[in-house]
């Protein structure tokens, strides 16, 4: 769908999908003007921000684009901003994700020793897992200090 921001500069295609039924606050990215957008009701709300408005802001169906767009004059800054996602994984999340993997990988292995002689009936190897485990960990410890 095609939204046009209250100052009538700029034109946004936003995926239908991205706005819900009850409505939602949407913000220009041009003249940082701020309103609700409600896509059920015909009628637009004023804009949150008190600033002059030049035009009431309108909304065009898929159908209705080419017959409306084609009406309208262009002003120059009102071209079409195709509205993507941003990419919300960055580096900072990433380490986070590495170290609650980490500590949630610690956390289980102290249960499992701490546990091991009631679970040892369930899982008859689990002594010599967790020996073994152990040892694996002493020997990445070990490599990491002969790095430096």
């Amino acid at each position: 769908m095609i939204i046009i921001c209250p100052c009538g500069e700029k034109k946004f295609e936003v995926d239908e999908n991205l706005i819900p039924d009850k409505g939602r606050l949407l913000k220009c990215g041009s003249c940082d003007q701020t309103w609700f957008f409600n896509k059920n009701v015909s009628e637009q709300t004023e804009p949150i921000i008190d600033k002059p408005a030049k035009q009431k802001k309108t909304l065009y169906k898929d159908e209705n684009i080419n017959k409306s767009v084609s009406k309208a004059p262009i002003k120059p800054g009102s071209e079409l901003v195709k509205y993507k996602p941003k990419y919300n994984f960055t580096f900072g999340k990433f380490l986070s994700y590495i170290i609650v993997s980490i500590i949630t990988f610690i956390a289980i292995i102290i249960v499992l020793d701490t546990f091991k002689d009631p679970l040892s009936d369930i899982f008859p190897n689990l002594e010599l897992v967790l020996y073994n485990l152990f040892e694996t960990l002493r020997d990445l410890i070990l490599f990491a200090k002969d790095l430096n």
